[in-house]
């Protein structure tokens, strides 16, 4: 398990949030609960994009903190690793 810190503005009509130690994980939304929903969704597709091209996730750094933030709270990323065996007889072609 990896934790970032979530970072919540609650600006006009909304909600804004980013996690603050894995660029590009940004989302706002109307409510605080869909927010949150959309960031998990958003760290999932960052992180499933870094480890499909071989790249390494960001490392949190559990002091850092926005000044602007409303609302901080952790994030949990859970990994799993998993192994699979495709088998294809000899002369089938994979398209």
């Amino acid at each position: 398990m990896i934790t970032y810190k979530a970072s919540y503005r609650f600006i006009d009509g909304g909600v804004h949030a980013e996690l603050l130690d894995f660029p590009g994980v940004i989302t706002c939304a109307d409510r605080i609960d869909e927010a949150r929903r959309l960031l998990g969704s958003a760290l999932l597709d960052m992180a499933g994009s870094l480890i499909d091209d071989g790249e390494a996730l960001p490392i949190p750094d559990p002091m850092k903190t926005e000044a602007e933030s409303d609302l901080e709270e952790p994030m949990h990323l859970h990994l799993q690793a998993s192994t699979a065996i495709e088998i294809v007889p000899r002369g089938m072609v994979i398209a």
